[in-house]
């Protein structure tokens, strides 16, 4: 706090797939209504029962690469053969508003969010067991593409490898346990700052 004025905080989960981060983001939405959720714009197909606008902005390969070239996302990658952007405008908006915000990225997009915004508060993610993350990535889509499913699994090494340039480390073994020690975290991080 400064001048006993709060300041917003930059919240940032990552992790491997299937770890439930947004599962976290929405329970954190839903208790705290001050917060505001940073939507990703992506390339890939949405799942069923996403919406666009929601879970991500759904992008046309052209559209995505335009917004890339005008500097319209902060951070930007290609991840499992599909592009993923944060929105640069709407995040600094709410920010200088004095929210706080929270992004769900990937652990690439969240070195260069912690580069640009060295106030953010980092979060890493993951599974209880490698079986557990097989399990909830299937649960989401029975019909998971068995090649992309292994990709995804083999890609958990090199994220667990890079937790520890994390603020901390959650494991999501149940999402209110995962929720109530995340909002210990920002309140932590509110004071120190």
């Amino acid at each position: 706090m400064t001048d006993g004025v709060s300041k917003s905080v930059l919240l940032v989960l990552a992790g491997t797939s299937g770890a439930g981060k947004g599962s976290i983001a929405r329970q954190l939405l839903d208790r705290n209504p001050k917060l505001w959720l940073s939507v990703s714009a992506t390339t890939r197909s949405p799942r069923v029962g996403e919406r666009n606008g929601v879970e991500y902005w759904f992008l046309g390969p052209e559209e995505f690469s335009d917004l890339e070239a005008n500097g319209g996302f902060i951070e930007s990658f290609v991840v499992f053969g599909k592009k993923y952007g944060t929105p640069r405008p709407a995040l600094d908006a709410n920010r200088a508003q004095g929210s706080d915000v929270v992004l769900e990225i990937d652990v690439q997009g969240a070195a260069k969010i912690k580069s640009l915004y060295p106030d953010a508060l980092l979060v890493f993610v993951r599974t209880p067991s490698s079986e557990a993350q097989r399990e909830r990535l299937l649960a989401r889509d029975p019909q998971f593409d068995p090649e992309l499913l292994e990709a995804r699994l083999a890609a958990a090494a090199g994220e667990e490898a890079a937790s520890a340039n994390f603020d901390a480390v959650v494991t999501n073994e149940t999402l209110s346990q995962s929720v109530a020690e995340i909002e210990h975290l920002i309140a932590a991080h509110r004071e120190a700052e």
